[in-house]
């Protein structure tokens, strides 16, 4: 495969995420919208890499722990979603919008 079809992949992710994240008020949905959008940056680095330098590992390491970065944010996020579910109920960006007062 080519980098053009990498970078095109890369972009159709961050644009279905981007999408998601302006268009969902639901905290989950906006999460999931923000990972698509993580995932797609993602992999056009790591596609840009492979071309640029094939032999070297730093991309590859760069990537993984990228990856698990994002999982970590993901999992510290969906706790903090499900904590202010099970005390207020509030499962809106525009509820929780109202918490900070």
């Amino acid at each position: 495969m080519s980098l053009e079809l990498f970078l095109l992949l890369a972009g159709a992710l961050f644009c279905v995420g981007l999408f998601g994240a302006l268009t969902q008020q639901s905290i989950v949905m906006l999460m999931m919208g923000l990972e698509l959008m993580l995932g797609g940056v993602i992999l056009g680095a790591g596609a840009v890499w492979h071309y640029v330098a094939p032999a070297a590992a730093d991309g590859q390491v760069l990537i993984v722990l990228a990856v698990t970065a994002m999982a970590l944010e993901m999992a510290v996020g969906f706790a903090v979603v499900t904590a202010l579910f099970r005390s207020r109920e509030v499962d809106m960006t525009d509820m929780a919008a109202e918490l900070k007062e």
